[in-house]
């Protein structure tokens, strides 16, 4: 069965009208990212908000009135994207105003052609889309638990003993896109095969 992303009735009520094109990881890195977010969720002095399941977002939207527009967009993308290897190098953090923990994704070639040819794909679209940065600027990467609430005290020394470099992190290809959208406190997701 399908592990939901978000499952907290705050974080679907946050993503309300809000599509996404994530990639899920699979084998060691899951393995990786389900340890690293049990370990840290157990330091932390009380319950911050977190994914429910591992994903590496490629794109933001927000078209509630366009979704199936954006998914036949996707669907085109996707029958001409390969199969995408993500490797993890380290585990960081995205400093204040942000505060979060991540697996931060290397920066592979499948990955880096998979977000260049989906900005090629989008251009002329006029969807919207959240958060979106170029392809130099963007880190790739998969969000463990977000650390927004806590006060500077709590955070730093938290944040200073999460990060790790893994020079021989955990490697997986993943093979399907998921589009996955939030409408009415649900959480939607279409599974899209890579090629």
């Amino acid at each position: 069965m399908r592990r939901p992303f978000m499952s907290s009735p705050e974080q679907l009520a946050s993503l309300e009208g809000q599509q996404y094109l994530v990639l899920r990881p699979t084998g060691p890195v899951a393995a990786l990212y389900r340890e690293t977010q049990r370990r840290l969720l157990r330091a932390l002095p009380r319950r911050v908000p977190h994914p429910h399941t591992e994903h590496a977002t490629l794109r933001g939207f927000f078209e509630p009135e366009r979704r199936d527009a954006v998914a036949a967009t996707i669907r085109e993308w996707a029958a001409n994207q390969h199969p995408i290897e993500i490797a993890v190098d380290a585990i960081d953090v995205f400093p204040a105003p942000w505060q979060i923990v991540i697996a931060r994704l290397a920066r592979t070639d499948a990955l880096v052609a998979a977000y260049a040819s989906l900005t090629e794909t989008l251009q002329g679209t006029g969807f919207r889309r959240l958060d979106e940065r170029p392809l130099e600027e963007w880190t790739f990467h998969l969000s463990v638990l977000y650390g927004k609430g806590l006060g500077p005290a709590d955070w730093a020394p938290f944040a200073a003993s999460a990060v790790q470099e893994l020079p021989d992190g955990p490697t997986c290809t993943v093979a399907e896109a998921e589009l996955v959208s939030y409408a009415g406190g649900v959480e939607y997701a279409e599974v899209i095969p890579l090629g």
